[in-house]
């Protein structure tokens, strides 16, 4: 989808600053314009331009009905000369909050919770210039970074506040940003505090658990033709039924399948249509449509993007659009506010270590298990992995199996790419976030974790993205911030009971969902580009075409690309398929944006 907004305050000429797309309206003051959609409202109080994009909703009572009357940007107005910065906490949903002065001498830029409206921004001594898309900020001259081309293939995405490009940051969920006269900081506006309570009672939490959920798929649906992802587990599942009823009808349903082994969890969709009754409606993804949609959707973010997931999530969307559904449902947020995703069991188990005596741990354990031949009895092999992982600290340890790492970077990249880049930055960041979290035990420090790096860096932009490209809009009722609020006031036992996985989410809602949902193994939305690769001539083709190209730009190894593709790829495509995949996207979208006023730093 094409820039919603972009502007600028410039301390100079705006000479050489491209010009905002032709289909946006234009709003020029003192140093400075503005550019928009007609349907996003620009409002004018007091000397400050606002602009609001998304859909927010306001807890003043006042601002609320100003909203309905004359748009959200009056209403944000209103709220700021009300409460000023507090107006924000006060503001729920999905927005971003633009507001400059007319005279150019300050400007305040704001996301939502997980930045799921993105604002990007380039600060420097020319002035402010900013955009929803990183590759439509105002610049003369657009530099990608190596460090950046690192972060995406350490994470398969880039976290803000890095972008593709050099100077351009995106806000991360949260932020806000002040800018005045030259000056520019940026700090949380909302952070998480988790409650921790040691009990609660259950009868209570699930009622209003239940009644959260139903209140944000109402106002998710209202006022739209509206369906919902389904893919069998427990979120979609969730969503699916709580839709049916919100209409009192059948809920219009999509659910995307794969024809290989172990990928495909259709059955499971199936089973939540025939307990729900939706109208469901299924498509099984070929090889031949990845040929179409790699291109489409690698071109179409405004860095390069990784997860596998987006081009499946974009077919499902596009089909739902055939259909006449103007904005789907999705599952989001149910594991990363309720305890869902299997590591955060198998942390606790690496947890344990940590409460064995010091003295035992170093001077008896480490030592027997490091002993010569200890590897190839296989009790005693899986012992010394349990003891080589438990010893690594949090969050650190979560990032023992990545790729990278365990390929080895200077196995994967090209020495003078490396010296360009910070190795340590992705930990010493992930360190950063985990620090800041205001928790206190384990299991909430890595759903703060995840907030961040799964929901706000990855999944949702991948769903978000994916939409967008489909031309419909996106709701996530399970990612509502009364219900993010309510996880928080949760004891932290009901999300993690020993390893039981969300224990309380699953237990609220038993009796609405069918037991075989409950009771189902996590599996995911995932692609079998890597066997496909090996077995679809046009699939290998194009995986072949596009890693050829980026073996000339100076990243990644020549050796270590034909390696993979002829030898590691062929013996473990699911596991190298992956690599092979965020090569590829990264390719089709520098061809795209490697032009005009695109440099590539490397």
């Amino acid at each position: 989808m094409l820039e919603q907004f972009s502007g600028y305050i410039h301390s100079g000429t705006t000479a050489a600053l491209p010009a905002p797309a032709a289909e946006l309206a234009r709003l020029a003051f003192a140093r400075g314009m503005l550019a928009h959609r007609s349907a996003h409202t620009v409002y004018e109080r007091d000397g400050l331009l606002s602009l609001v994009a998304g859909t927010p909703r306001f807890d003043d009572p006042a601002v609320h009905d100003t909203a309905i009357r004359e748009g959200a940007a009056a209403a944000w107005a209103q709220a700021w000369a009300s409460h000023g910065e507090a107006a924000l906490n006060g503001m729920h949903g999905r927005f971003c909050v633009v507001m400059v002065a007319t005279d150019g001498s300050r400007a305040l830029l704001a996301s939502d919770r997980f930045a799921t409206w993105p604002v990007c921004y380039r600060a420097d001594a020319h002035g402010l210039a900013f955009a929803d898309r990183a590759d439509r900020v105002p610049a003369t001259q657009r530099t990608i970074s190596t460090q950046a081309i690192f972060e995406y293939l350490f994470f398969h995405a880039i976290p803000a506040p890095l972008t593709i490009f050099d100077g351009i940051a995106r806000l991360p969920g949260g932020h806000l940003l002040h800018w005045q006269d030259g000056q520019a900081s940026c700090r949380p506006w909302w952070t998480p505090r988790f409650a921790e309570p040691g009990a609660a009672d259950f009868a209570t939490a699930r009622e209003r658990f239940l009644q959260i959920i139903d209140d944000g798929v109402r106002r998710e649906a209202d006022g739209h033709q509206v369906g919902a992802f389904l893919s069998g587990g427990t979120d979609s599942s969730t969503v699916a039924g709580m839709l049916g009823r919100a209409l009192d009808a059948p809920a219009r349903c999509h659910s995307i399948g794969f024809d290989a082994s172990g990928y495909d969890e259709m059955e499971y969709a199936r089973i939540a249509a025939r307990h729900f009754g939706v109208d469901h409606r299924e498509y099984y993804v070929t090889p031949d449509d990845l040929l179409d949609g790699i291109p489409r959707v690698a071109t179409h973010y405004d860095q390069p993007f990784g997860n596998s997931s987006a081009v499946p999530a974009w077919i499902c969307a596009s089909r739902a659009r055939e259909d006449g559904i103007d904005k789907l449902l999705a599952g989001d947020g149910g594991d990363e506010l309720f305890g869902g995703n299997t590591r955060y069991a198998k942390q606790r188990v690496f947890g344990v270590y940590d409460g064995i005596p010091a003295a035992l741990r170093r001077g008896v354990l480490e030592p027997l298990f490091a002993l010569p031949g200890v590897g190839r009895a296989p009790l005693l092999k899986k012992g010394a992995s349990y003891i080589e992982q438990a010893r690594v600290p949090m969050p650190d340890r979560l990032q023992m199996y990545n790729m990278l790492l365990r390929l080895g970077m200077d196995t994967v990249f090209e020495a003078a790419f490396l010296a360009t880049v910070d190795r340590d930055a992705p930990l010493r960041d992930q360190r950063a976030v985990w620090q800041a979290a205001e928790a206190e035990t384990l299991i909430n420090r890595m759903l703060a974790y995840d907030w961040k790096y799964t929901l706000a860096d990855n999944d949702l932009p991948k769903v978000i993205g994916s939409t967008q490209l489909a031309g419909i809009d996106v709701g996530f009722p399970l990612l509502s911030d009364e219900l993010v609020d309510f996880s928080t006031s949760l004891p932290p036992q009901w999300k993690l009971k020993g390893l039981t996985l969300r224990w309380f989410f699953k237990e609220a809602l038993r009796g609405f969902l069918p037991d075989a949902i409950i009771t189902k193994k996590k599996h995911g939305f995932g692609l079998p580009f890597g066997v496909w690769a090996c077995q679809h001539d046009g699939l290998g083709k194009l995986a072949a075409d596009a890693l050829g190209s980026l073996r000339g730009r100076g990243i990644v190894r020549p050796a270590f690309i034909d390696d993979l593709l002829a030898i590691h790829l062929p013996a473990h495509p699911g596991y190298y398929g992956e690599m092979v995949w965020i090569l590829t996207m990264l390719e089709f979208w520098l061809r795209e944006h490697q032009s005009g006023n695109t440099v590539v730093a490397c």
